[in-house]
């Protein structure tokens, strides 16, 4: 039997995920903006071959720009400049179904898949937010459950569009004088609850069939979504039960909408903070730590929670009347994870800012080589994870450790591919199939044409 592999991701944030990554002498405050800087990372992930690499996104400007570098090129644009500058990794970009229209996303998708030889990926994202929702002409934001709603519909308008092309429509016929088959192009004519498109996508069908579909929820309605459509699954856990928990609970609702639970793949997220010794490992994140201002943190604490501007006091615990998850209509999953750690952990309101400091809920791992791969491995062979998203906490030297002294260990142990290989696509690279056009499958058997998820 083929020994199972681990799959990583390299998740490229600015200067680093530690919130104060920014003020180490090494960093370059403008790097965010800099094509250099993520060309140079998309290289070193290549280098330790992993999967695909990912970049968050989001319609708003986050937070005050006093605290971190802020804003950010946009995704898709900046993906389509590392396709050529790389050759095999993948290509995840997250974009948001609740502030596009399906028409034009699909062609982005499709074009950076194109040109990226299927590479290309989508982090499927339903924006929580009343920020980003008044950038859109909106008072507040639309209803947790509208908004997936929406998502859903949104999705299978992508999927139709993707597929409105069939493989061998192009005949490129020069004797005949005929280009394309006009029989072998299908309009979606989608009329539904929230969009209205008619023709076909403007770009024929791609290496991949469709880009790599990625989500990120965890709340319940976010695990039904990722249940009967996501490929991959980047997940924020705490602990190994949790882990373990979130696994076997979304392995099994994949199964039962009839899918196959081995393609989708959970990715926890983990920010390494790597030293030769385990107290020079600890150091670097006190380190880290110490550039923290607490006074930016409390108010993005207070967003979070859904709390008035003053509510917190920097040496309390968390107030004990918080709103249940029900209440919240925002990132719902978040707020649970940060919630539960809070009480947990007896956190007051100063540690917990640091602990979320490095990876905003995700898990921080403070160890030698040698014990980041323990952990690594620990969750993989123990039902709790297909592989990592890797956050370096500050970047490049975070990324660079991990490849140079981590990677070596786990291909020591038969875990991690030492090399790529033959070219393949991101699919092929996630152990997927190429998905069959809906329009020569049965109708019943189409993701395109799943129920409604909520």
């Amino acid at each position: 039997m083929t020994q199972r592999r681990l799959h990583l991701n390299a998740f490229l944030m600015s200067t680093g995920h530690h919130e104060a990554s920014w003020r180490l002498p090494e960093s370059d405050p403008h790097a965010h903006v800099e094509l250099a800087h993520y060309v140079n990372l998309a290289r070193i992930a290549e280098r330790g071959t992993f999967d695909s690499l990912f970049l968050a996104d989001g319609p708003q400007l986050w937070g005050s720009v006093a605290q971190r570098p802020a804003g950010a090129l946009e995704p898709l644009t900046l993906l389509t400049a590392l396709a050529t500058a790389t050759e095999h990794i993948g290509l995840i970009a997250t974009a948001s179904t609740s502030y596009n229209s399906p028409y034009n996303l699909a062609r982005k998708f499709a074009s950076l898949d194109i040109i990226s030889g299927g590479r290309a990926g989508w982090n499927i994202v339903t924006t929580a937010g009343a920020e980003a929702a008044r950038n859109f002409g909106l008072d507040s934001e639309p209803a947790h459950a509208t908004r997936y709603e929406r998502a859903a519909e949104f999705l299978d308008v992508a999927l139709k569009l993707w597929d409105s092309w069939e493989d061998d429509a192009i005949v490129a016929d020069k004797t005949a004088g005929v280009w394309g088959d006009d029989t072998k192009i299908h309009p979606p004519r989608h009329q539904g609850t929230y969009f209205s498109v008619e023709g076909a996508l403007n770009v024929p069908r791609t290496p991949q069939g469709y880009p790599l579909l990625v989500q990120a929820g965890s709340s319940e309605d976010g695990k039904r979504f990722a249940a009967r459509y996501a490929e991959a699954v980047f997940t924020a856990q705490q602990t190994l039960k949790d882990a373990q928990d979130f696994y076997a609970d979304l392995k099994a609702r994949t199964r039962a909408v009839g899918r196959d639970p081995e393609h989708i793949k959970v990715l926890p997220g983990i920010v390494p903070v790597i030293g030769s010794t385990e107290a020079e490992a600890r150091a670097h994140e006190q380190a880290l730590e110490d550039h923290i201002v607490y006074e930016h943190g409390v108010g993005r604490l207070e967003s979070l929670l859904q709390l008035e501007p003053g509510t917190l006091d920097l040496d309390s615990q968390l107030p004990s009347d918080l709103p249940p998850e029900s209440a919240i209509e925002g990132a719902k999953s978040r707020y649970t994870l940060v919630v539960e750690l809070a009480r947990r952990e007896r956190l007051t309101v100063r540690q917990l800012i640091g602990r979320l400091g490095g990876g905003r809920g995700h898990l921080t791992f403070a160890g030698t080589p040698e014990q980041v791969a323990d952990a690594i491995e620990r969750w993989f062979t123990l039902g709790a994870a297909d592989g990592f998203n890797i956050m370096p906490a500050v970047l490049p030297s975070g990324l660079e450790l991990f490849v140079e002294q981590v990677v070596p260990i786990l291909r020591a142990r038969g875990l991690l591919r030492t090399e790529y290989g033959p070219r393949q696509t991101l699919r092929e690279r996630y152990g997927l199939p190429r998905p069959a056009n809906q329009y020569l499958t049965s109708p019943a058997t189409s993701p395109a044409t799943s129920p409604a998820l909520v």
